[in-house]
């Protein structure tokens, strides 16, 4: 662990995110059209979106600002919100363009066991806490977590009545202010954790893998992290039980990432990225419709990035390849389950 705070870009609080709002981006006028034509131009295809590559939809226009957000995720704040795309357009069309868009900043990885590339966060009918369980198919307040990936992206749809708002928090942020305060409590988060694999191991692996929360690896910090996750895996009785330290740890992690936390709701059209090496995010609690046919509904990329940071090799348990800028991530798909992406995209025009 470091024994002294981290510094750079990476490190902020949510006030002082709230009043710089440098991470607010707006496409320009000539980018919104380019967005808009490249997912028409993937529906009329009739291909499927895990056909389709860069090359295949070039964005010279918008191309510029796209290696400027790869900058910024993973040398800056580690997050950037874009707004600008039209809200009235219909899903299909602007899960093309996240595609698109997605495809330019790097390889989408599966999102489950079902091998999603382009996944849906709504209520489907999950329950927090139980064994399969995943947040993105629950309704209601989430707690801070990453996801298993370099980069996530969030395209909101539809938002729901009130409440289901954005919390963001910088985690080197969090280092600092639990380095400050409890350093005892902070090694111990360097040390390793098990987590639940939630019922998506593969044949051969254990339901449940071992990972430290914090680590510092060739001067990068990064962070996995799920109390869910964690507290899923004390059902095993082969995993250690948690001790009062940890337990204590984990309470002020979730304390601290509550204080030093940005505060923000996306609107349909909005896109939001986020580097989970120097990020959680949380959604608070809602208030949906009841009709399904305008519940929240927001598209999700999981990206493995080009100029992603080298990882622990202990991290090659979960993540694959730690190599800088290797496609990793992700959950590998179980024998038998079928993309939804292999269906093809033809005849859904907008």
């Amino acid at each position: 662990m470091s024994r002294s705070p981290l510094t750079g870009p990476w490190v902020w609080t949510g006030v002082e995110m709230a009043e710089r709002q440098d991470w607010v981006w707006q496409w320009a006028t000539d980018e919104v059209a380019e967005l808009l034509a490249a997912g028409q131009s993937i529906l009329r295809s009739g291909r499927p979106l895990e056909k389709i590559s860069a090359p295949d939809v070039p964005l010279p226009k918008t191309a510029a600002k796209l290696a400027l957000i790869l900058r910024d995720l993973e040398a800056g704040p580690g997050l950037v919100n874009l707004r600008g795309l039209p809200a009235d357009v219909p899903p299909v069309l602007l899960r093309a363009v996240l595609w698109a868009i997605g495809r330019h900043l790097g390889t989408p990885v599966s999102q489950s066991k079902h091998g999603e590339l382009l996944g849906e966060v709504t209520d489907t009918g999950d329950r927090l806490g139980d064994p399969g369980a995943r947040g993105y198919r629950t309704g209601g307040k989430l707690r801070f977590h990453t996801d298993r990936c370099d980069v996530v992206g969030l395209l909101c749809v539809r938002q729901s009545l009130s409440g289901g708002d954005s919390l963001i928090v910088s985690t080197p942020a969090i280092h600092n202010a639990m380095l400050e305060r409890r350093p005892d409590l902070l090694e111990l988060l360097f040390q390793p954790w098990y987590h639940s694999r939630q019922q998506e191991e593969r044949p051969g692996e254990d339901p449940w893998y071992v990972n430290p929360v914090f680590a510092l690896h060739q001067g990068r910090f990064t962070s996995q992290y799920s109390r869910s996750f964690i507290e899923s895996a004390q059902r095993f009785p082969q995993v250690p039980r948690l001790t009062a330290a940890q337990e204590e740890a984990l309470d002020l992690l979730a304390a601290l990432a509550q204080e030093l936390a940005l505060h923000t709701r996306m609107e349909p059209g909005d896109i939001q990225f986020l580097n989970n090496h120097v990020t959680y995010h949380a959604r608070t609690a809602l208030l949906d419709h009841a009709d399904q046919a305008r519940k929240r509904l927001l598209y999700r990329l999981w990206l493995a990035v080009p100029n992603s940071r080298a990882l622990p090799e202990d991290f090659a348990e979960l993540w694959g390849p730690t190599a800088p800028g290797a496609v990793r991530g992700g959950v590998v798909a179980a024998a038998g389950y079928r993309s939804p992406l292999d269906l093809t995209l033809a005849g859904e025009t907008a």
